[in-house]
């Protein structure tokens, strides 16, 4: 029998909505996802019609939103989805999807590493004409990232912040350039067309637009640092959705549109995440394109910066709770930072990239590709996982919410993302490109599978060993009650 344990919690209340939104579109990384999630899309699919693909994940995406928006007014917890599957589903079901979480938001962070070190290789390369290995410049941000984490969370959004808005602010000064000089004189909506999208491949393209949506739902991560919870997690998530949906229709759009529809894959499997950058060469100059390039890899920073945040926080809720060891929930005294999170985080990215190295894989067609579309491939199963959380959570407060809330949402959130996961299932082997083979096939989306039975048996364990420590996965901080008085009032 487990001995009750206080709860810690993370630092002061004091992140609002928009310091929020910083972090999770950062996440997103708009310009990164652009130069370099949106051409390697089209290179590695062939499909002309990723512009349409965001334009459908987008309300989709909302759709998972209400129920996840309308649950986190009631649960607050750094862990964020788990808590809500084990109060929605089950707790074993909840552990399962705390693992699931934890391989593809480190999967998600690992792979960016691989696109910085091209990044910043090549970039050096340009100004000293002998680039330096792909993997010591992305070892070397390992390092950098890591100790950013320790620091408070407000100053990091202070950063985050000034970044995001410098990329959002080129992201559409390229976009109108491209849209005023279509290539062939004329702008075309061919991508915007379904038989671009709907053919062989299609789930590739969306395992690829998931990708680059990751990150939209990680307000809940900070419910417990935010001012209003209840409110601003909400509020948060929305925002983010607006926006890099907006900007990722667009901007995919105006890559097509500038290079031609008819020639997109090609140029984009010949340049790379540079077609970008010589696109803005060609219309807006130099000097131009090199300030975005800069923003470019200082926003593959502000990435990395924001997803590690996410995974220290999943590690430190994992650990208080017991489900990982507890030594993870250790804070920084003075920052109030998940420091041994952060430290995990950081041991885990160094093993990664330093294998990639070893074995000579490509930084970004191999490390980013494949790490990226694998935490894709968690994060639908865990939208799933949640919409079914919220349908379970809400079936007992029937007079909380309202239907639409309840599951109306959820349950066609669930329809949709299901046939997501399908698509993405039957083509994972095109996203593997020629040095994919049946271990990668199947190996790579079997870590979400071993990850959800791992934490599901680790429950169980608990469950028969520790029940005191099972009863309180998920559950609420201590001085809080286990349900708010909207909750009881409803019933």
């Amino acid at each position: 029998m487990g001995t009750h344990r206080p709860r810690r919690g993370l630092g002061q209340r004091r992140l609002g909505a928009a310091q929020i939104v910083f972090f999770v579109v950062a996440a997103a990384g708009p310009l990164f996802a652009i130069a370099g999630g949106v051409p390697t899309n089209y290179a590695v699919t062939g499909s002309v019609g990723v512009p349409l693909s965001f334009l459908l994940l987008a309300p989709i995406l909302g759709l998972f939103a209400v129920g996840y928006a309308a649950m986190s007014r009631y649960i607050t917890n750094a862990g964020a989805f788990y808590p809500y599957v084990a109060n929605g589903v089950g707790k074993s079901t909840g552990a399962g999807i705390a693992f699931v979480t934890l391989v593809s938001y480190n999967a998600i962070q690992i792979s960016i590493y691989g696109l910085f070190g091209w990044s910043v290789s090549t970039w050096l390369g340009t100004l000293t004409g002998s680039p330096p290995p792909w993997w010591l410049c992305a070892l070397v941000m390992v390092l950098v990232v890591g100790a950013l984490g320790v620091l408070r969370v407000d100053l990091n959004a202070k950063v985050l912040g000034v970044a995001l808005c410098l990329e959002v602010a080129v992201v559409a000064i390229v976009d109108v350039a491209l849209f005023a000089n279509p290539a062939g004189g004329s702008v075309s909506w061919v991508p915007l067309e379904p038989s671009s999208l709907f053919t062989t491949g299609v789930g590739a393209v969306f395992a690829f637009s998931a990708a680059a949506f990751i990150g939209f739902e990680g307000a809940a991560t900070y419910g417990e640092e935010t001012r209003e919870p209840s409110r601003t997690v909400g509020r948060a998530t929305f925002a983010a959705i607006g926006l890099t949906a907006v900007l990722y229709v667009v901007s995919s759009l105006a890559l097509a549109v500038g290079a031609g529809p008819d020639v997109i894959v090609t140029t984009a499997a010949a340049q790379g995440p540079d077609l970008l950058f010589n696109l803005a060469e060609r219309h807006l100059g130099e000097t131009f394109s090199n300030v975005a390039y800069t923003l470019f890899v200082t926003g593959q920073c502000a990435a990395l910066l924001s997803f590690h945040n996410a995974v220290a926080r999943y590690f430190f809720a994992l650990g208080r709770e017991g489900l990982l060891p507890r030594s993870l929930a250790k804070t920084s005294k003075r920052t109030g930072a998940p420091a041994a999170g952060s430290l995990t985080q950081t041991a885990l990215a160094l093993v990664v990239v330093s294998l990639f190295a070893i074995a000579g894989r490509d930084p970004v067609t191999e490390l980013f590709t494949w790490l990226g579309t694998t935490a894709s491939t968690g994060v639908v199963v865990i939208m799933i996982a949640v919409s079914l959380s919220v349908i379970g959570f809400f079936k007992r407060r029937r007079q909380v919410e309202n239907a639409w809330r309840r599951w109306m949402a959820p349950g066609l959130a669930i329809l949709a993302l299901s046939a997501v996961l399908a698509l993405i299932l039957l083509n994972f082997d095109l996203l593997l490109g020629p040095a994919g083979n049946f271990l990668l096939r199947w190996g790579l989306p079997g870590l979400v599978v071993v990850a959800a039975l791992a934490g599901f048996l680790r429950a169980e364990v608990l469950r028969t060993r520790d029940p005191d420590t099972y009863a309180a996965i998920g559950g609420p901080l201590e001085g809080e009650d286990e349900e708010p008085a909207k909750l009881r009032a409803g019933r």
